[in-house]
């Protein structure tokens, strides 16, 4: 006699605690839509130039930004192993059902879709700041759309990406391309997809995650180094920072961005919350700037909507989440010194390496 109220209790538990667990990170949406829309689409910006200096990125807001990011993970952990997350769980899993059962009719649609825009919009390589004169890149990218109708011709279109990015390396160089390692790991999810391979034993999800993860992690340190490429947006757009300086935003919002996406490579339910969560600031990011950033995000948000949907499941344990705070920080400055390391690298032979 009591089943049905027991029940309808525990939905309504669940059903709250989705809303605390989502609702801070999506009130944030209105500001973070900004720095989400990829500036080098819509602003000058010049990779060669010089970043900020690595003493004032890492300093106190920056500090008391990342220890919050590192609580906000260690907090996600520790609900994960309760009964609590055993529910969200159960809930993400019939919530994301169809979603699930056709995560790869989605990404090929979507798919289709990016690579016929590309091709009405003409002199684009992959992505809208890749420009090219070259006559064929259109028409190229049209029949890699075409080869997505068949699951059998699915690996063409994942080595006809392998080529273009290869193709926009060798005009962009490897530094610019760098924003853009999950174009290799679609190309990957394509073949290994399309031939029913597993390399390594990892699942092709799996494989576009991470590359998912490393290139959001990147793009947000290149929101460090250059606060100044957005000036414009936050200009026309002085609202979005709602009342924050722009230079505490940008930080902000990098970091929001880096935790989001280290989460992506974390614990089952850590990484379907973070992928929610992206999903929507990228989706916001398209309403305040036109089908450009929907046609240059499609990719990545059919990717993310494959994670958030993603079932497989793996106990949770103590050092997950004692280790998170090692993990976050190691993952942070290791990408740091990529970034900072690579551009001396390549622009300034190692001459100058940055000081903090």
């Amino acid at each position: 006699m009591v089943r049905v109220p027991v029940l309808r209790l525990t939905r309504h538990l669940v059903t709250r605690a989705l809303v605390s667990l989502t609702a801070p990170p999506l009130v944030f949406l209105a500001g973070t839509s900004s720095a989400s829309a990829h500036v080098k689409w819509f602003c000058a910006y010049d990779v060669a130039g010089q970043p900020r200096g690595l003493e004032q990125v890492l300093c106190a807001d920056f500090e008391w930004l990342s220890g919050l990011a590192i609580l906000c993970l260690m907090f996600g952990c520790l609900a994960e192993g309760t009964p609590l997350g055993g529910a969200l769980m159960n809930a993400l899993d019939r919530v994301t059902t169809r979603i699930r059962t056709d995560t790869e009719l989605l990404v090929r649609a979507t798919l289709g879709f990016f690579f016929v825009s590309l091709w009405e919009l003409g002199g684009i390589i992959l992505t809208p700041e890749l420009k090219t004169d070259v006559a064929w890149i259109p028409w190229f990218q049209l029949a890699l759309a075409a080869c997505l109708i068949w699951r059998r011709t699915m690996p063409l279109t994942g080595m006809g990406i392998v080529f273009l990015f290869s193709f926009a390396t060798a005009q962009y160089g490897v530094f610019h391309l760098a924003d853009y390692p999950v174009f290799l790991g679609v190309a990957v999810y394509l073949v290994c997809q399309g031939l029913n391979l597993k390399p390594f034993g990892l699942r092709p999800l799996d494989i576009v995650r991470w590359t998912a993860a490393i290139t959001l992690m990147w793009a947000s340190v290149e929101k460090w180094a250059y606060p100044q490429w957005t000036d414009p947006l936050l200009t026309a757009k002085p609202q979005m920072t709602m009342g924050a300086t722009p230079e505490l935003f940008m930080q902000a919002a990098g970091v929001i961005e880096f935790t989001l996406a280290f989460a992506l490579i974390w614990t089952p339910l850590v990484r379907r919350a973070a992928a929610i969560i992206l999903a929507a600031i990228f989706v916001s990011a398209v309403f305040e700037f036109g089908k450009v950033d929907a046609i240059g995000h499609s990719g990545i948000i059919v990717v993310l909507l494959g994670i958030a949907a993603d079932d497989a499941r793996t106990a949770v344990r103590v050092r997950d989440v004692a280790w998170a705070p090692a993990y976050y920080g190691g993952a942070l400055a290791a990408f740091l010194a990529l970034y900072y390391v690579g551009h001396e690298a390549l622009y300034e032979g190692l001459v100058g390496l940055p000081v903090i």
